[in-house]
């Protein structure tokens, strides 16, 4: 009799695209496994009109899945990793990371411009964005908004926006590459931690041999070292640090956005660690450049 692994997803395109890319690596490491995905709404996804910050912050988009682990309804759910809460349940552990797709943010024009209007208003309720966007773009107008990939691009149409910031990882898995307007580097807009990278999580105690074959050694460096730096410098909806790790071999380059909210500015600092010290490297950072913005 065949096993089942049952993959526990958001509703959306884009997350039901993720968590099949999860099950055809599953399937290539084990062909004789069932694989069916289980998809269910979110507190996150229901409510569209306010700020994530205002509503409860992250865990929002993950509550129910972890509900649906505890009650043994799902084996393994999948995420993209920067909508995870910095704060793991031990319970339900990340258990493997994927390949890391591209880790920029993009801009999408609404129809009929090719470059951004001196004056655009632009849709963001990203705070990480946000600031960073601000320097980039001086004479903007931000406001909020919310919703999918589909959503937002409706709502570019419709509301008043001249653009809105999604990140490229997710437009690419979705095949919509047409519709990004401008490609921001990393350097430009630093990402949210995890961007770019799919989180497998699943029960305590996990050894199943597909997981390890599934596991990627550099974005889990990468992670460890991102979304340490975010947890120790308290990041999270309100307060918008962000930090993103390039690996090359067995050497980790971290670069790390510190928000100093009682100053409106942040600071922009980099260490280069070896991949075993990933961890490491990002507690070191923040706590860098959080005593250098105490003087």
């Amino acid at each position: 009799m065949q096993s089942v692994i049952r993959i526990g997803s958001r509703e959306s395109l884009l997350a039901v695209r993720q968590a099949e890319i999860i099950r055809d690596q599953i399937l290539s490491a084990e062909p004789d496994l069932l694989v069916e995905i289980i998809t269910m709404k979110t507190t996150g996804d229901k409510i569209l009109d306010k700020s994530l910050a205002r509503i409860g912050g992250k865990g929002l988009f993950v509550k129910e899945l972890d509900r649906a682990l505890m009650d043994g309804r799902i084996d393994i759910a999948v995420h993209s990793l920067k909508d995870m809460p910095m704060e793991e349940n031990p319970e339900f552990p990340i258990l493997a990371y994927s390949k890391r797709e591209d880790p920029r943010d993009v801009l999408l024009y609404r129809q009929g411009i090719c470059k951004l209007p001196e004056h655009a208003v632009i849709g963001t309720s990203s705070m990480r964005r946000l600031v960073q966007m601000k320097k980039l773009c001086p004479g903007c107008t931000f406001q909020g908004i919310r919703g999918n990939v589909q959503t937002r691009m409706k709502k570019l149409e419709t509301e008043g926006y001249d653009a809105t910031l999604l990140a490229a990882a997710g437009l690419k898995r979705l095949g919509m590459e047409h519709v990004i307007s401008r490609y921001l580097s990393v350097d430009e807009v630093i990402p949210a931690a995890g961007q770019g990278i799919l989180a497998v999580q699943g029960k305590k105690g996990e050894v199943a041999d597909w997981i390890k074959r599934i596991d990627v050694q550099e974005s889990r460096s990468a992670a460890l070292a991102e979304r340490q730096f975010i947890r120790v410098t308290g990041g999270d909806c309100t307060s918008p640090c962000a930090a993103h790790a390039q690996v090359s071999g067995n050497e980790l380059k971290l670069t790390g956005l510190y928000y100093n909210e009682a100053a409106e500015e942040y600071t922009v600092d980099v260490i280069v660690a070896e991949t075993s010290k990933a961890r490491q490297a990002g507690e070191i950072l923040a706590e860098r450049m959080m005593k250098e913005n105490l003087r």
